[in-house]
């Protein structure tokens, strides 16, 4: 999960942005106390402290603010007139913010040392800082708008263009012999040079550190950056076209426990062998909510042995395991006989167990130590020694997902907790199915006061109370990604007074919630007490709702789910990161030596 939730963890720095009226009357008051300090600093008239207050601040304001403003409202425009993505008004605004940010404190550091050193430096100053902001505006735009190298840089010039423009106004006005001095000509060819160097040094660098992406995957990185904006900014599914391309497709497997009455399903109790990622509503992030709800009846989706690597490509993929699962209900026996629940340990490894008919049901989980995603081949593995203990016809194993930590990585075949597992296996007695089953349901998808900020998605919180030879218990399954560690401990504590007597909590893994807050944003994290509170009064109306039912269980195949794939999914983080090493190293020098020979150029070149 790491991976992927680092990435997804920087979409909070693409969801929060102020409000455009906001950023404008930042750029307006920014500009102004920028020019008046310029003023100070320089002492450049021989007005009073109000009159230079004054004067500076409409220099400010008319080279910094209006340029800055004007600029964030046409590049929008014009983005959105050339198919580009991604950049709403607030988006170009507070590029523009930045970019003026980055200009002043430029052009305010030339005006120190040119009043320290008894220097000029102010219009070379302005200079150097309008080719950094055209050289940062095209890096970011060419990144995320999908423009193209050339149509980012001619919108990345509009800013620049316009500040010099000012400038040139200002200065006319105020002084006509400084601009003369300085050359017009001097200053659009120390320009146009500068910015070609920097431009240079940008397509040089993406073109570097994009090519293994493309040449693995068939993907740009730049498309990948894009989209995935894109899909976290705007909710939009375009992100799904670039995994349809590199997906692969797989055969997995789904548990399926049927709970009916005489005359129709009362619940479902289902573990699909596909993980709910990677993120926001892309693939099969919300998986358990689309799953849940393709059902008339209650039904709840558990995280089974998967990772990454088998993420639905696309939201249509889930259309696969619904069929399967209906296949599967068709041909199911059901029986009135089940086991009581039992619960098993070694080490770290715990297992809670029961027994329906000749299926065996197997809850697994390390809390309340920390750990991830059990790998599929780990489940099959599970699944056959569990078969092979007891004789049982089939085995439904659940990852409880329940007890977060980020420095714990997935459980992966050579693992210790692998052989944790298998020892704890080895421990579970054969207990002999009475007859006679209730069950009980309920559920809250609303939870007021609670939401994908508090770890928790659409599908809410789902409570299934089992009772056997007079033994409840509690099933109670939250739609998050995980759970900070010691909340299920906590959960068991505040519960343990209720008429219940076994419980397991678990999360769906739905990377639904990953889309805010941070990357992990596992539940638990706030709002524990209200959390409990809900918890509370499910397991209360569950055991109310209890009735006499029979239960069927079976393990069916999904045929050619198209996934990420464990080959693709490799490739793509190997990529990323081999791009990521190679950037540390080239930036710093590619970037650096540009903007030295800019320096040089701007400052120490003398006037044409």
């Amino acid at each position: 999960m790491s991976s992927m939730s680092n990435v997804a963890g920087l979409s909070k720095y693409i969801t929060t942005f102020p409000k455009t009226r906001t950023l404008i009357f930042s750029m307006i008051f920014l500009s102004f106390i920028a020019g008046v300090m310029i003023f100070l600093i320089q002492s450049i008239t021989e007005l009073t402290l109000i009159e230079d207050i004054l004067f500076g601040g409409a220099f400010g304001f008319g080279v910094f603010g209006i340029s800055s403003i004007m600029s964030g409202a046409i590049s929008q425009q014009w983005i959105s007139s050339m198919k580009g993505m991604n950049l709403k008004m607030k988006h170009s605004m507070l590029l523009s913010l930045i970019s003026m940010g980055i200009l002043i404190l430029i052009t305010i550091v030339g005006s120190v040392i040119s009043a320290l050193f008894n220097m000029d430096l102010l219009i070379n100053s302005i200079l150097f800082g309008c080719v950094l902001i055209f050289a940062f505006t095209l890096f970011v735009l060419w990144s995320t708008s999908k423009l193209g190298f050339f149509k980012s840089s001619f919108i990345s010039s509009f800013q620049p263009m316009i500040v010099l423009a000012m400038l040139i106004v200002t200065l006319f006005l105020g002084n006509v012999e400084s601009i003369i001095e300085f050359g017009i000509l001097s200053l659009l060819i120390k320009t146009i040079v500068a910015s070609i160097i920097l431009l240079l040094a940008i397509y040089s660098f993406i073109k570097v550190i994009e090519s293994p992406m493309r040449k693995n995957l068939g993907v740009g990185l730049l498309d990948l950056v894009s989209l995935f904006i894109s899909h976290v900014n705007e909710g939009t599914d375009s992100l799904e076209t670039v995994f349809e391309e590199i997906g692969e497709p797989i055969d997995t497997l789904v548990g399926i426990l049927s709970f009916k009455t005489n005359d129709k399903i009362k619940a479902l109790f289902l573990s699909p062998c596909v993980h709910p990622g990677p993120i926001g509503s892309a693939g099969g992030s919300n998986m358990p909510t689309i799953l849940g709800n393709s059902f008339d009846n209650f039904t709840m989706v558990a995280h089974g042995p998967s990772t990454h690597d088998f993420n639905p490509v696309s939201t249509n993929e889930l259309k696969k395991i619904e069929t399967s699962v209906q296949k599967g209900l068709e041909n199911l026996n059901y029986s009135e006989k089940a086991s009581k629940f039992v619960r098993y340990s070694k080490k770290n490894a715990k297992i809670g167990v029961q027994f329906f008919d000749d299926n065996l049901l197997l809850l697994s989980t390390f809390a309340p130590y920390g750990s991830d995603d059990i790998e599929f081949g780990v489940g099959l593995s599970l699944m056959s020694q569990s078969k092979n203990r007891c004789n049982v016809k089939n085995t439904i194993v659940v990852d409880c997902h329940n007890s977060f930590n980020k420095d714990k990585g997935r459980v992966l075949p050579g693992n210790p907790e692998v052989f944790q597992l298998l020892d704890t296996i080895d421990k579970i007695e054969c207990l002999k199915p009475s007859t006679g089953i209730k069950v009980g349901c309920s559920e809250d998808t609303s939870l007021e006061g609670l939401d994908k900020t508090n770890g928790i998605g659409d599908s809410g919180i789902k409570v299934m109370v089992i009772e056997i030879d007079g033994q409840k218990t509690a099933y109670i399954l939250l739609d998050s990604n995980n759970m900070e560690i010691g909340f299920r401990e906590r959960i068991f504590e505040e519960i343990k007074d209720l008429a219940i007597d076994e419980m397991e909590v678990m999360t769906t893994d739905t990377h639904s919630v990953n889309t805010l807050s941070n990357g992990y944003n596992p539940v638990g994290i706030s709002k524990q007490d209200e959390i409990i509170a809900y918890i509370r009064k499910l397991i209360n109306e569950a055991i109310e709702d209890m009735e006499n039912v029979e239960v069927g269980a079976t393990v069916n195949r999904i045929e050619g789910l198209k996934t990420f794939g464990p080959n693709n999914s490799t490739e793509l983080i190997s990529t990323i990161s081999s791009v990521v090493a190679v950037s540390k190293i080239m930036a710093p020098i590619i970037f650096i030596l540009a903007i030295l020979f800019v320096f040089i150029w701007i400052f120490y070149l003398p006037a044409i």
